[in-house]
């Protein structure tokens, strides 16, 4: 009997680049590009320093701050010029973002940067295009920010490399998927994300889509077992992930499949109970995964600063890292920082990292991994790294 396969994708906000190995030429010494020679260069990051999900935010803040620091050889100045940086809690509120962004502007803001949340990211996007000011993302990992407008940039992953990597685990040409997911805006978001990437690469794909507000899930998991699929994507978020993992162990689906999902922040490494053993993973980020020389600068940096390295830090070293570089080469000019950006290519913590000129979708490497028992506790093991040009999202075509 053929093997089956079982994919799971673990609800996390959105969700990395890096920042090059030394600092980019020029910055930190030579003469000011453009504007006033002594005038600083004013940066607004809008975050998540409140809200659902501050722990994303924080993790986020301190890669920036690490990210700055090496990105400008401890100067935080550029070509001689300091960076004003400062910080605004969008506490997950699109409206209390965009309202931070509007001042930022109004107050002669060119740069801005930040925010976790997809539904944040998207209208600050358009804030950037109506007012013609860069905008680095962080973490959200919403599609739709790739190729929205020509002054937007994201510095972490997108969804559709999240689904790529886990196609990865198998030869998906004319293999069965099943998605299962909660019926909601973010299961079915995964679903068409399955359709969209693995669909183009042959598979025949399903679903089974589980009311949000579910919490026996022996039936659904039954359907899953009995659909004896070649790989089962699970997309799951919020309180029921440990029903819902028992529920499919009970039903024998993980006695019976490989199962990998999406490994998120550190305070999820529990949440799979024993069953921990038995799934594989896709995954973005975990601390140690890359073994770059500049992760461990990255590493080092925010642990001294007295912050714990997680899913998200290197969005953040990787936004100042584009920052930083966008500033060297264009100055005061937002046009002339958007074409360094386009098609720049360094080396950041995750490894080769590239900002696609055509539509801005940041290529980097993703991981396949594992959790494995120290004591108590779960951590991570590096299984596999996968290659980001293999994982790379179509090119969005230009408007």
């Amino acid at each position: 009997m053929r093997s089956r396969k079982f994919f799971t994708l673990a609800a996390a906000a959105a969700t990395i680049l890096a920042l090059a190995a030394c600092a980019p030429d020029g910055v930190g010494t030579g003469a000011p590009v453009g504007g006033d020679d002594a005038a600083p260069i004013h940066i607004g990051i809008v975050y998540s320093e409140s809200g659902a999900l501050a722990a994303y935010g924080e993790a986020y803040k301190y890669g920036f701050e690490a990210g700055i620091d090496h990105a400008t050889d401890g100067t935080r100045t550029v070509k001689g010029r300091k960076l004003d940086i400062t910080y605004h809690d969008d506490a997950g509120d699109p409206e209390k973002a965009v309202s931070a962004a509007k001042d930022l502007i109004g107050k002669g803001y060119k740069i801005l940067g930040g925010t976790v949340v997809s539904g944040v990211a998207l209208p600050l996007a358009e804030q950037a295009e109506q007012n013609k000011v860069l905008y680095v993302s962080g973490p959200a990992a919403v599609d739709g920010i790739t190729g929205i407008n020509r002054y937007t940039f994201r510095s972490g992953r997108q969804s559709l490399q999240d689904v790529a990597t886990a196609g990865s685990f198998i030869d998906t040409k004319g293999a069965d998927v099943l998605v299962y997911a909660q019926a909601n805006a973010f299961g079915q978001g995964n679903l068409k994300a399955v359709e969209t990437v693995l669909g183009a690469q042959g598979a025949r794909v399903s679903s089974v889509l589980v009311p949000e507000d579910a919490t026996e899930f022996t039936p659904s998991s039954k359907k899953v077992f009995d659909a004896k699929a070649d790989l089962v994507f699970v997309a799951w978020a919020g309180a029921t992930s440990g029903a819902m993992w028992q529920g499919l162990d009970q039903q024998g689906v993980l006695d019976s499949t490989t199962v990998v999902t999406g490994l998120g922040d550190v305070s999820t490494y529990g949440a799979y109970g024993e069953a921990a053993e038995k799934v594989s993973f896709l995954n973005h980020y975990f601390p140690g995964a890359a073994g770059t020389e500049t992760e461990k600068i990255m590493l080092d940096a925010v642990k001294a600063a007295g912050g714990t390295p997680d899913l998200f830090t290197p969005d953040g070293f990787v936004a100042a890292q584009m920052i930083v570089h966008a500033i060297a080469e264009g100055g005061d000019d937002v046009e002339a920082m958007v074409d360094a950006l386009e098609g720049y290519e360094f080396e950041g913590p995750k490894g080769p990292t590239t900002v696609r000129a055509s539509d801005h979708a940041l290529i980097q490497p993703m991981y396949q991994a594992k959790l494995v028992k120290d004591g108590d506790a779960w951590t991570p093991k590096l299984v596999e790294k996968v290659d980001g040009k293999a994982v790379a999202p179509a090119e969005v075509a230009s408007s």
